[in-house]
């Protein structure tokens, strides 16, 4: 087992050197990597938001907002299920939200047509899913009941299992609605996870927290409405706006209001992408986006029948622009002006090409984690790095001599080798991953004490020193592999099960193993072979 072949050595010494160029840029400035060369690393070590600070955030659905729009939404289906289809059927008024908020009532002039209402209204109490949570004879949840109210009303409710379903795809949706957000901001290792049914908690390194709230509290809801041009807005709210026609605040204080069909045009789904830009004339920046092929083709008809009319670009209910169609557009592009900043009109961008939120979210805690706390939490962890580095070689030295200063190299190698491999995967160092590059410490310690108790113990059996060396690492080479394979499958463990700084913790672990068995097997078995080769000793001093 002592001797190596030259590509062997070759290969080890290249493993070492690797890790030592993935580690060396951590202790240079951004500006001063610029001016390596390109074929040298220049990743630095990715910090955790305990260690470099970071906005920390907590969402919840608004339950009440949602209720509130899903309502309207249904009460316009009711009414088209009811009226669009013959045979009529009289209402005596139209389907009204209850004042509760709890469901729909329709009301019916003749009795009669009471089993054909509910026939057509049926496809709208929406079944959502089947399986455990529909009951085990697999029926569906549905979002509504159907309730009876007296011989010509009935009203369509929410059911408990169907708001609590529907509140659950709105948190998974929204998780992934924000997760594009914030990686299209360039956020290193966020960690954004569900909490409890209705909450979503954000956690972004490096962040300023009321930047990241600018970008992930908007719903992002664009709609393309044209104008209405019966009459003016100061006309509109004297009397009231025409049938379809609605009342719409600007998006910036310095515009006015504007009066628009109340049904969009089209909407944020269409578009493919979104893009900050310039205005070519006046240099103001500005959002160019490109609509997909169905909403371009949409987009073109819609501008060649209405040259000459306003087209009001609408962003969560504000108009944002209203410019004039003056040809048809049938590129299946365009742009939005409207006042912006150059970094208002990239977070535009930002919002639209990661898409809407499906409902609002209603910010329940924001905080801000310091630098100052993560450079203290950096100082205690290399504190203590470093005093169980020296203790442990001093101890090696005293206790296995000249075989101490070669596990003492290899083991400062193996530190290298993981800040090597974290910074070149850009994996994230927290505060318990700190705890686990001292636990890799101990263990290839542990690994080391091992092998060379058995190398000595063979040598007291009267072996010569190239047998007992041999022998040694052959027999230790079971038990080493015995314990790091279970530590390595606990370190998989909490890494599938565990979040945020668990999974650091179990992430550093993890490659802590391999290191260990690397240098512990091979690169401190190398450096005895060639020290062996060296001086032939005819006795071990161990």
């Amino acid at each position: 087992m002592l001797y190596f072949a030259r590509w062997k050595v070759v290969l080890i010494s290249l493993v070492v050197l690797a890790g030592f160029l993935f580690t060396l840029p951590n202790f240079f400035s951004e500006d001063t990597l610029k001016s390596w060369p390109r074929w040298l690393p220049r990743n630095h070590l990715v910090l955790g938001l305990d260690l470099q600070g970071g906005a920390y955030l907590l969402y919840e659905v608004d339950r009440t907002k949602f209720v509130e729009q899903r309502l309207l939404t249904l009460k316009g289906d009711i009414r088209n299920a009811l009226r669009r289809t013959r045979p009529r059927i009289d209402l005596t008024r139209a389907p009204q939200v209850l004042p509760d908020n709890t469901g729909v009532r329709v009301r019916l002039q003749n009795a009669a047509d009471m089993e054909e209402a509910k026939k057509r209204v049926q496809p709208l109490l929406n079944p959502m899913s089947t399986g455990v949570l529909g009951g085990f004879g697999g029926q569906p949840i549905e979002e509504f009941d159907l309730v009876d109210i007296n011989p010509t009303s009935f009203k369509l409710v929410f059911s408990e299992e169907g708001l609590a379903e529907r509140i659950r795809g709105i948190v998974a949706q929204s998780i992934e609605v924000i997760r594009r957000r914030v990686d299209e901001l360039g956020v290193t290792e966020p960690s954004i996870q569900r909490q409890g049914d209705d909450r979503i908690l954000i956690e972004a390194p490096g962040v300023n927290p009321e930047r990241l709230e600018e970008i992930i509290g908007k719903t992002a809801k664009l709609t393309f409405h044209l104008l209405c041009e019966q009459m003016t807005v100061t006309q509109a709210r004297a009397t009231a706006p025409p049938p379809g026609c609605v009342i719409v605040e600007p998006y910036t204080k310095n515009d006015d209001p504007e009066l628009i069909q109340e049904t969009p045009m089209l909407s944020g789904d269409d578009l493919d992408d979104a893009q900050p830009g310039f205005d070519q004339q006046t240099n103001e920046p500005l959002v160019t986006f490109r609509f997909k092929l169905g909403g371009a083709t949409k987009f073109g008809q819609i501008t060649q029948e209405n040259v000459n009319r306003r087209f009001a670009i609408v962003l969560d209910n504000k108009v944002i622009s209203a410019p004039v169609i003056r040809e048809p557009i049938l590129g299946g592009s365009g742009q939005i002006s409207g006042n912006f900043t150059v970094e208002s009109a990239n977070d535009l961008s930002v919002l639209l090409r990661a898409g809407a939120l499906p409902a609002e979210l209603k910010r329940l805690h924001k905080s801000s984690v310091g630098p100052g706390l993560g450079a203290d939490s950096v100082a205690a962890g290399r504190t203590a790095s470093i005093i169980a580095l020296l203790a442990v070689l001093v101890f090696m030295v005293g206790a296995y001599a000249i075989f101490g200063v070669f596990a003492n190299v290899a083991l400062l190698a193996n530190v290298v080798l993981v800040f090597g491999a974290l910074s070149a995967l850009q994996a994230t160092l927290t505060l318990p991953g700190i705890a686990g590059i001292v636990l890799t410490i101990g263990m290839a310690v542990d690994a080391n004490v091992l092998i060379f108790e058995r190398i000595r113990e063979e040598a007291r059996l009267g072996r010569s020193p190239l047998n007992a060396i041999d022998a040694g690492f052959a027999r230790a080479l079971t038990t080493i592999l015995d314990a790091n394979i279970t530590t390595f499958i606990a370190a998989v463990i909490l890494f599938s099960l565990g979040s945020g700084p668990i999974k650091g913790f179990a992430v550093t672990l993890a490659i802590g193993i391999f290191t260990t068995i690397f240098t512990a097997f091979t690169f401190s078995r190398l450096l005895i072979a060639l020290w062996v080769r060296w001086r032939r000793p005819s006795a071990l001093q161990i």
